[in-house]
């Protein structure tokens, strides 16, 4: 019973939504902008109200999976663990999707929703970082990692247990190395502004 919900976790994960909602529309999103199925390159691409719609339903595919695990296991000692990483495996599976060919996102969204179910209160102070680091920077990538990467120190700062805040270390770590190439565009200045875009 326990190594369902993971399992359960990963299949929901790799659902790729971002590709459901472009092909609804004619449109196959991994040819077009930076061709990831995410949430950033739909909103891109097809504007603000699919990427929005890309953005819940990826969120979801982080929280409900973690959410059925915890209503639905008995209580035991290892019950925290296994929904800890029930949320693991849905950002892999996001990132990783089997039913891709295992090329999917970058795991933002998906990871977006397993932080909000480890700590609503912590995602809310990473939700700033992010809104500033991003009017400040211009980058959207640099507003991802510091904001993910900040979840386990507020957990940590907030009494959070060592499975919390190893599940949320992992999934910043995650969605760190699947951001690879926009951390080399960055220091090479050579990633993307919103702001530079906008002026143009």
């Amino acid at each position: 019973m326990q190594i369902f919900f993971p399992v359960m976790g990963y299949l929901v994960g790799a659902i790729p939504f971002g590709l459901v909602v472009s092909k609804m529309v004619g449109v196959d999103v991994r040819t077009q902008g930076s061709r990831n199925i995410g949430a950033t390159n739909v909103n891109r691409v097809l504007g603000k109200k699919l990427g929005f719609i890309t953005l819940i339903c990826d969120c979801l595919k982080g929280l409900l999976p973690m959410y059925f695990a915890a209503v639905l296991l008995p209580e035991s000692e290892t019950k925290e663990m296994v929904v800890a990483l029930t949320g693991v495996m849905a950002v892999l599976g996001h990132m990783f999707p089997v039913y891709l060919r295992f090329r999917g996102g970058k795991g933002v969204a998906t990871g977006m929703g397993v932080f909000l179910y480890l700590s609503p209160l912590a995602i809310a102070i990473s939700l700033v970082v992010f809104v500033a680091t991003v009017a400040l920077s211009g980058f959207v990538s640099a507003g991802s990692l510091l904001a993910s990467g900040l979840i386990p120190l507020w957990l940590y700062f907030l009494g959070a247990s060592k499975t919390t805040i190893a599940a949320a270390a992992s999934v910043a770590l995650l969605i760190w190395l699947k951001h690879h190439e926009n951390i080399n565009r960055l220091i090479h200045g050579k990633e993307q502004s919103w702001k530079k875009k906008k002026s143009e």
